[in-house]
């Protein structure tokens, strides 16, 4: 019998099309080692993340599910709304049962307190990396299997590199297989960059956010070559699925006098958004030894839930059947079997309390349906930004979850949705709502029939806080 694929699933946060250099056109983006990955592998050139912020995105790729169903709704890790249920499988939990070795290198963002929560409890043999939603990239803190490492000087992004080479190196040649998720934070805020990537994109004559943003992607892509060298030393090129995706898309917005806005390739919206810019994401995937090589593009819609139950095929381990797996099989598509099958796609996110009025969309077909954001269904309470600051600059000094109490909002009427044929305006640009009047009635009703669903069995979720 053939050996299992090793699997290295590489996940970048806050990262669009545009921040490709192959992708970029000519707009400043440098990644040699993803697009060498685009030029060798399979690219996905339709695939959608599961939410349009880090932790339900997260959420749905490693349980095959979407995240209403996990109880991973929003980023607010101190507050426990980041926090994936402990009835939930995710696909370390099943590659560990299939035989493999199994590391997570970075961020986790599916529950950062609790030790129920951690890593380790979740499928991974080992951890190194942050658990909440961001981390200073000087002034880290590192948990290591449960131990926390104060920083050493390094660069975070070179500290998981080192994590992620290392890891390959002690298993590529042991007697199991391995899955490694290595889960850069690159680029998502704060942003920090070394001087010498920083001055490399001011010397192209980008602007300061973009020098900012491109650097610190650059950084991540030599790490990605990095570990790509260490597979290919290792002998177990051929036999390696290597994935490259990004958690949702990028972040248009300024934060603290740094203006990130910079190429999408013309996508409506950002991440927070279900518009295209917001959950459209690069997926590159590479096993030669597979027969997923060959700079092939495919246009069939995939979703983050596809990977877990694709990966599994990979590996013979067995999906969990006793409860709603979202996704589908999808390897076939990726060796150039037939396409990917249809499958009606949903998203619906905002803060605090689920809201279907709001930022919620459906996609089926060439058609999407979109309801736009109620920014009240937006608004945080006074004070959370410094209890998220305190949180991960002192991780050991939060042993519990703090309970949102005492905060109210009045939701306004919503906005009316609209409705667009994404095969003849990927850039939502015209809406059809009025001139489509049945097609939209039904997918409107389908969407909030979703909600319905995915929220009733949120209901039961029975995790003691």
């Amino acid at each position: 019998m053939a050996r299992q694929p090793n699997i290295i699933l590489i996940l970048a946060d806050d990262m669009g099309y545009g921040d490709f250099g192959v992708f970029n056109d000519n707009h400043g983006a440098d990644t040699p080692a993803l697009d060498a990955l685009v030029a060798d592998g399979v690219t996905l050139r339709q695939h959608y993340s599961g939410s349009a912020v880090c932790a339900p995105a997260r959420a749905a790729l490693i349980t095959g599910r979407y995240p209403h169903r996990t109880g991973a709704i929003d980023t607010y890790d101190a507050r426990g709304l980041d926090r994936l249920a402990l009835r939930e499988r995710t696909m370390a939990d099943i590659l560990r049962d299939a035989g493999y070795a199994t590391g997570l290198i970075g961020k986790w963002h599916l529950g950062a307190i609790d030790p129920r929560y951690h890593p380790n409890a979740r499928g991974f043999d080992e951890f190194a990396g942050f658990r909440g939603g961001w981390q200073d990239y000087y002034r880290w803190n590192l948990d290591r299997n449960g131990v926390f490492e104060k920083a050493d000087g390094r660069y975070l992004t070179d500290v998981f590199t080192d994590e992620a080479v290392s890891f390959v190196r002690r298993h590529a040649s042991g007697p199991k297989p391995f899955f490694l998720h290595v889960t850069y934070n690159a680029p998502h805020w704060p942003y920090q960059c070394p001087e010498e990537d920083l001055d490399y994109f001011r010397q192209r004559g980008c602007t300061e956010g973009e020098s900012m943003v491109y650097g610190m992607i650059r950084r991540m892509d030599q790490g990605i070559t990095k570990i790509m060298e260490e597979v290919r030393r290792s002998g177990a090129e051929d036999d390696t699925i290597v994935l490259f995706t990004s958690d949702n898309g990028p972040d248009l917005f300024e934060v603290l006098g740094v203006d990130v806005k910079r190429y999408n390739l013309g996508f409506h919206g950002a991440k927070t958004w279900v518009y295209e810019g917001g959950i459209r994401v690069p997926m590159v995937v590479r096993w030669p030894g597979g027969g997923v090589n060959g700079g092939r593009f495919i246009d069939d819609i995939a979703h983050f839930t596809d990977w877990l139950p694709t990966l599994a095929s990979t590996a013979g381990a067995q999906v969990p059947t006793d409860r709603t797996i979202d996704g589908r099989d999808i390897l076939p598509a990726l060796r150039g079997e037939g396409p990917v099958d249809d499958a009606v796609r949903y998203w619906q996110w905002n803060r605090w309390t689920p809201c279907i009025e709001s930022n919620a969309a459906v996609r089926d077909g060439d058609w999407k349906l979109v309801r736009p954001k109620i920014d009240e269904t937006f608004r945080m309470p006074d004070g959370e930004g410094e209890l998220d600051s305190r949180l991960k600059y002192e991780p050991e000094s939060f042993d519990r979850v703090i309970p949102l109490t005492g905060f109210e909002r009045e939701i306004p009427p919503p906005p009316p949705a609209e409705l667009y044929n994404i095969a003849n305006d990927p850039h939502e640009s015209r809406n059809l709502a009025d001139a489509e009047p049945q097609r939209f009635s039904r997918m409107l009703g389908d969407l909030n029939a979703w909600f319905e669903e995915v929220e009733a069995e949120r209901a039961t979720i029975d995790d003691v806080w």
